[in-house]
């Protein structure tokens, strides 16, 4: 791909060129006058009231000039519309808001020092509105680190914590200092303080297109950055990185999928909390606690990339979306790494603490995520900050969607009670930039407020459908009662997503993610076992809907082994056989497992990273995995609805035990649904039926009589072993080619052909 990493010229006075600076490192930049156009001036006692006002105007052509000196540097108002930090040909502009501050200064530092070497309070006059400019002359972005320092009223019960000493990151910041290393803190024992660099953007994206694949024919694989590759059995060089997952495309192109969802990758603190119990050293290794919304982990890049940040990042995406898949980013608009009244600031509550934050009459924090604080989506300002974040990684990193942390509370207002028409959902929904973007919401949080199926859509939004995890969980593992509400599941949960209102791809289906028990362990453990997180394992969900199929934990009994890689193809075929996008967590695919823990957040070692070892012993399931998802894909009927079958079959029937029976009671374990549609691009009928067993003894199933000429093939058996190529039809018991013995928990595919 030759010139893909080129610089792209910059808009005109934007792009960097080499200042007209004369550097000196014992005093202050100059500006060079001889870089200027001179132009001609009276003499001040001359210039009165008929003085030619056009002489103020700037000529076409000509670069800004500065208008003031502070500490020794030039400076004139910088660009009001243009938040952060944005380099210049001959200096940077420095933009922050505040409704609150009464003044503003900026700091400026060397490189890795502590101490700034420049302070630059903003004038009065280049504060419009609530918004501080300034444009500093002479500035090299390499040669520099910056923060800020705001003043204003502390009032603690108003909520109101200006203290001018407090040195704060500009939240548009593009790049964080000071963590570059994974689990290290330059200042070991002390409050540590946040600066921004600023970042030369000139990634090349050329002319690719966004693939903009319908939502429903997703199949998204979740991942955690660090984790993917950690392993020494990961087989790559930069393990832990942007790019060690990079050299695993290969792998993801071949298993099938065609979206990643990426665990938080913003800039977060994996040292918050940080503590050691029984010897390991504990972090916040998902990253749900987010430090700068603009800003990509710097901990998760294999090379330094100073003013680059986020090369690498782009770099992984560029080549995800050449091999055809997606990329959602997990964002977390829900809380900040700030935390509650105890928590640092060093950002948003020096700025605008009851602006950014919502807050209880007394000015303490409401805690609806569980984590602290809570934002104040609503509020216009934190609107406007969440949309222009958005745009920023949809434009500059090209991502394909969204999935939301704990997005009901983006459905509070300033007092943290839901509203029926959210601005900021709103907002998002009907955003220009984000016309495209997959928008998918977690669609409850930690205060208690669970809206599945009643998230205000405003037909863009799709949801994490938890209903259809714990509904299915109980039905796989042969709960009486779970029949009928299993059915509605897989056929698209039109109990919850009307499609008139919601479209064909408003639930996302899934039985496992980062939160709670991977596949493997779903079929493991009774019990959540999360001693290794240091609370007494009293931490992590009570009512995983899980079944050890007999034996806690690790077995050596070939019976039990052998039925919990059962469960596990079952589980895999009625997922990508649901309706709607399908969504599993990374390592499910050959059974990966965290040994119990079904809250591993702090677990930054081999409970949490994929063991690629296991890809060996469990290479049935992987190729299961693999099979499937190409089954899926194949036939579309399975995933959404196509035009009317020509043969005048419905679209969706259902026959438990006999065809055409659609009754379930308390009791029912066996269960058949068949879809039918025409596959245009062949122009073909698609026939294709799914049958589970979820019983303990082998049931018998009537199937549907089919059109003329078309007869039944077995595509999935789950009881025999799975092998490419395996005449998986001779290996099922038929009764006069019209009714299958299922074997004890089992599940049959047939196609008719």
């Amino acid at each position: 791909m030759p010139g893909r990493f080129n610089g792209l010229l910059g808009m005109l006075g934007l792009k960097e060129k080499k200042p007209d600076v004369i550097k000196n490192r014992n005093t202050a930049p100059k500006y060079e006058e001889k870089a200027v156009p001179k132009r001609t001036k009276k003499p001040e006692e001359e210039r009165g009231a008929d003085m030619d006002i056009m002489q103020h105007r700037p000529r076409r052509g000509v670069k800004l000039q500065p208008l003031d000196v502070i500490e020794g540097f030039q400076v004139r108002p910088g660009f009001y519309n243009r938040d952060g930090a944005t380099a210049t040909s001959n200096g940077v502009s420095f933009t922050i808001h505040s409704i609150g501050a009464t003044g503003c200064t900026l700091l400026l530092f060397r490189p890795q020092e502590k101490e700034p070497y420049a302070r630059l309070t903003f004038p009065e006059s280049y504060h419009i509105g609530n918004t501080y400019s300034m444009l500093v002359f002479g500035l090299k972005i390499e040669e520099f680190e910056y923060a800020f320092q705001l003043d204003g009223p502390y009032d603690r019960e108003k909520g109101m914590l200006f203290q001018k000493e407090n040195v704060l990151l500009d939240p548009y910041a593009k790049a964080v200092t000071g963590q570059r290393n994974w689990g290290e803190r330059p200042e070991s024992g002390k409050e540590f303080v946040y600066h921004a660099r600023v970042v030369e953007n000139n990634f090349d994206w050329g002319n690719m297109m966004q693939p903009e694949y319908p939502l429903e024919d997703l199949v998204i694989y979740e991942t955690h950055v660090r984790g993917f590759t950690k392993h020494k059995s990961s087989g790559v060089e930069a393990k832990g990185t942007y790019e060690g997952l990079r050299q695993k495309i290969p792998y993801l192109k071949d298993l099938g999928i065609n979206a990643v969802e990426l665990m938080p990758i913003f800039e977060f603190d994996e040292m918050e909390n940080s503590r050691v119990v029984d010897g390991e050293r504990l972090y916040n290794y998902w990253g749900y606690n987010t430090v700068c919304f603009f800003a990509p982990n710097t901990g998760y890049s294999s090379v330094v990339e100073h003013n680059h940040e986020g090369d690498e990042l782009k770099r992984m995406i560029y080549e995800l979306k050449e091999n055809g898949i997606e990329v959602i980013l997990d964002v977390v608009f829900n809380h900040t790494a700030e935390g509650n009244e105890n928590g640092p600031c060093f950002s948003f509550k020096g700025i605008d603490n009851n602006v950014y934050y919502i807050l209880t009459p007394d000015g303490y924090y409401y805690n609806f995520s569980g984590c602290g604080n809570v934002l104040n989506c609503n509020h216009p300002m934190t609107r406007r900050f969440i949309i222009d974040c958005l745009r920023y990684w949809v434009t500059e990193y090209r991502v394909d969607g969204f999935r939301f942390d704990l997005a009901s509370i983006l459905t509070r207002d300033q007092n943290g009670a839901p509203m029926e028409e959210p601005p900021i959902l709103q907002a998002i929904a009907c955003d220009s930039i984000l016309g495209k973007v997959k928008l998918i919401a977690e669609a409850w949080d930690a205060g208690g407020l669970y809206q599945v199926g009643n998230f205000p859509a405003y037909r863009r939004w799709s949801e994490w459908n938890g209903r259809y995890r714990d509904d299915m969980r109980r039905f796989l593992k042969g709960d009486e009662g779970m029949a009928g509400t299993a059915i509605t599941r897989i056929t698209g949960s039109r109990d919850l997503y009307d499609p008139s209102e919601r479209g064909k791809s408003a639930s996302v289906n899934f039985l496992t993610c980062h939160d709670g028990f991977t596949l493997y362990d779903m079929y493991s453990y009774n019990m959540k076992h999360n001693e290794k997180n240091g609370w007494d394992n009293t931490d992590g969900d009570n009512n995983g809907n899980s079944w050890n199929c007999g034996v806690e934990g690790e077995t050596d009994d070939p019976a039990i082994e052998s039925l919990r890689r059962r469960m596990v193809k079952n589980a895999c075929a009625t997922l990508m056989l649901s309706r709607g996008p399908a969504m599993f967590f990374a390592g499910d695919e050959f059974c990966n497992t965290q040994f119990g823990n079904n809250n591993a957040y702090c677990q930054d070692n081999l409970t949490s990273w994929l063991d690629w070892d296991r890809l060996k012993e469990y290479r049935e399931i992987h190729d299961f995995f693999r099979f499937m998802i190409r089954f899926r894909k194949k036939y579309a009927i399975v995933r959404k609805p196509t035009a009317k079958a020509v043969c005048g079959l419905p679209e969706i029937s259902i026959h438990n035990g006999y065809p055409w029976n659609g009754g379930t009671d308390h009791s029912t374990r066996l269960i058949g649904i068949m879809y039918a549609g025409r596959d245009e691009a062949d122009t073909r009928d698609d026939i294709v039926f799914y049958g589970m067993n979820a019983f303990w003894e082998p049931l018998d199933l009537q199937l549907p009589a089919l059109p003329d000429g078309k007869r039944w093939r077995v595509c999935v058996n789950t009881f025999v072993e799975y092998e490419d190529g395996k005449d998986i039809g001779a290996q099922t018991e038929f009764d006069y080619e019209s009714k299958l013995k299922i074997p004890p928990r089992t599940v049959v595919v047939l196609v008719a052909e």
